[in-house]
């Protein structure tokens, strides 16, 4: 048996505010038919590019533990941290790992890599 992964979901307190923080840190935009107040708000990709859809599904639990899947990010952290991201665990923290990993505002986990060098 084999699938094609579609989307990755993401469970939020507010998914349209969840969205539309995510949406310019990964160069996607929300759906334009999508309205605040909606319990799923999705993101798409730049048009051409692939890439999976990502939904964000409002619940009404806060997040508790932690993610057991994570997003992989690639930017310089800094600039995500001041978009409004908070560090977990910084650059260094660990020696053989080379990534940072930082929090959304709802504290969903994710790891930053620095881009490649020119």
């Amino acid at each position: 048996m084999r699938g094609r992964l579609l989307d990755v979901c993401i469970d939020a307190g507010d998914a349209y505010a969840l969205a539309q923080w995510w949406a310019p840190l990964l160069g996607y935009h929300v759906r334009e038919d999508a309205r605040p107040g909606w319990k799923a708000v999705p993101l798409v990709p730049p048009t051409g590019a692939a890439g999976p859809g990502l939904w964000f599904n409002q619940v009404p639990e806060p997040k508790t533990v932690k993610d057991r899947v994570h997003l992989d990010v690639e930017g310089d952290w800094r600039e995500i941290v001041a978009h409004g991201a908070t560090v977990l665990r910084e650059e260094g923290a660990v020696p053989e790992e080379d990534w940072v990993v930082l929090a959304d505002p709802e504290g969903n986990e994710f790891c930053v890599f620095a881009p490649p060098a020119a």
